[in-house]
């Protein structure tokens, strides 16, 4: 059976929630396309971050790896482009760390793109009346370097897996302790990640279909 990979982030900065983490565990082991939907939570600090993934990947084999995090402040749910090779913590992470530009991997290169079908998602989820668009920073926190670090891998060992990173606003009762923040309800952020899930997989279901390439 088809799998499908998608982590999110436990709560961090001083919130009892992640949006993330609050969506995205409403799809586990959801049955979307024809592919089962296997969520994981991602400890929100760097390094381990990674190994919690990684470890995911080697367990599951996913067709597919999609990560979503937080974007406090953000008005709609973003599909990020692209992952730089950097750290650099205005906060300190859940274990403490705060990393200033620092190299995510030494001598790895500056980026990663996406190798989701970004328009398309926005496209989808668009005409699904819930706001979205491509973003074109990922930041430096947590959130990028699980981005770079999973297309860093995706390229080292698991060519043939698409991957990338999605955000998502506050929900609203996280926008109340934050006066002036957009806000969008859980059951809009599980619909918007719903479409994302279901055309990344048409896409590449049409791809393998037509005998092409998967990056």
């Amino acid at each position: 059976m088809k799998t499908v990979l998608i982590t999110a982030f436990e709560p961090f900065g001083g919130d009892q929630i992640n949006p993330s983490w609050e969506a995205v565990s409403h799809l586990h082991e959801r049955m979307l396309c024809g592919a089962k939907i296997v969520a994981r939570q991602l400890p929100c600090a760097f390094g381990a971050s990674l190994e919690a993934l990684y470890a995911a990947i080697e367990e599951v084999e996913p067709e597919m790896v999609i990560a979503v995090g937080q974007a406090g402040g953000r008005t709609d749910v973003t599909i990020e482009r692209v992952g730089i090779n950097v750290d650099d913590a205005r906060i300190p992470d859940n274990a403490g760390n705060q990393p200033i530009d620092e190299a995510i991997v030494e001598g790895g290169p500056a980026a990663y793109f996406s190798t989701l079908p970004i328009k398309a998602i926005v496209e989808g989820i668009r005409e699904a009346g819930i706001p979205a668009s491509v973003s074109q920073t990922a930041g430096t926190y947590v959130c990028n370097h699980v981005m770079y670090g999973l297309l860093h891998y995706l390229a080292q060992h698991k060519k043939a897996v698409r991957g990338g990173f999605i955000h998502i606003p506050y929900l609203p009762e996280q926008a109340v302790k934050h006066p002036g923040a957009a806000s969008m309800p859980a059951q809009t952020v599980i619909l918007a990640l719903e479409m994302a899930l279901s055309i990344a997989l048409t896409v590449e279901q049409d791809i393998r279909a037509e005998g092409g390439a998967t990056h």
